[in-house]
């Protein structure tokens, strides 16, 4: 890339990264931090490409500024994991809303290819479930307790299994996009499918209501959580296929770094699903108002943190600077 049009892609982000230094005190650590990555990031660029060019001093000196800042004004460790959850989070979502948007249309795509290959009969759908799944739900069924399934271990056994398992799911499908976005594609494609078959197969045998309400208990938070790791895989793999003005290296570590901050934050979000299915769902005799209730909560909640919380800091952040 020619060093002019280095400078005239990037010196709007140094003027406001200049301007944070001079008025620390209208920024947050969280966006000083920010800024200093971005800087050191464009600097680590310069130097291997214009080493001898003022743009490198100068990015150089703005460095080397922002770090001054950030040493003599760092925040105590517990508001900084508050900053982390409150500001870092929604900030990284905001950035990764395209590959979010992606990982959701590739799910739900899965999940109507789901139904229609449940459609097609029982044993497509034993592909998908397995058969010992299959048979066991049958029984179920027969003996008009469609979801049993949820109560056939201790909950403390059954929670401490479920959030391994929902950890593991949304770890791979995150981790996938190491060997690119079409990995992760392909993990949230196998999820989709069986998320589609499971209620349709249901459905067949007059029990679909029953099936949603236990199924969205805890999969409110969990398929939502699976679609989360989904979208953060993907941004790391885009980063690897797509590194724009920055080195492949440099662009894989900066997207995968965002993408590891949306994993993190959905670990809570796996561990309170999995302790409603643990210790909720399997009483299938509970009030659907109940059930209903905690279904709407589970979706107001992902709704808010991670569609309007990243929006509204967004704008926070254009309004700062």
């Amino acid at each position: 890339m020619k060093e002019a049009i280095f400078i005239r892609q990037n010196m709007e982000k140094w003027k406001i990264a200049e301007r944070r230094t001079f008025d620390f005190s209208n920024s947050s650590p969280d966006e000083l931090v920010e800024a200093y990555t971005e800087v050191t990031a464009d600097l680590a660029f310069a130097q291997t490409h214009y080493p001898n060019s003022r743009v490198t001093s100068y990015l150089n000196n703005l460095a080397l500024m922002l770090h001054g800042e950030l040493y003599h004004h760092k925040r105590e460790k517990w508001s900084r994991l508050i900053t982390f959850w409150t500001h870092e989070v929604p900030l990284a979502v905001y950035e990764g809303r395209k590959e979010l948007r992606l990982s959701l249309i590739i799910f739900l795509v899965a999940v109507v290819m789901g139904i229609f290959t449940a459609l097609g009969g029982e044993e497509y759908v034993r592909n998908i479930l397995g058969d010992e799944y299959m048979d066991m739900t049958l029984n179920n069924i027969q003996n008009g307790e469609p979801m049993a399934v949820y109560n056939g271990e201790p909950p403390i056994d059954m929670f401490l299994g479920i959030t391994l398992n929902n950890v593991l799911v949304s770890f791979i499908c995150f981790v996938s996009g190491i060997f690119t976005s079409f990995a992760t594609g392909y993990h949230l494609l196998q999820n989709g499918l069986m998320v589609g078959a499971f209620p349709t197969f249901f459905a067949q045998h007059g029990v679909l209501g029953e099936c949603l309400l236990a199924m969205m208990l805890h999969g409110t938070l969990e398929l939502s959580a699976i679609v989360i790791a989904g979208g953060a895989g993907i941004a790391m793999g885009n980063g690897w296929l797509f590194p724009g003005t920055y080195s492949r290296l440099e662009s894989f570590r900066r997207s995968a770094k965002r993408g590891l901050k949306i994993l993190v934050s959905i670990v809570p979000v796996l561990i309170v699903a999995a302790f409603i299915e643990g210790t909720f769902t399997r009483y299938t005799h509970v009030p659907d108002a109940l059930r209903l209730t905690v279904i709407l909560l589970s979706l107001l909640f992902v709704l808010y943190y991670y569609v309007y919380l990243p929006s509204k800091r967004h704008r926070d952040a254009e309004r700062a600077a």
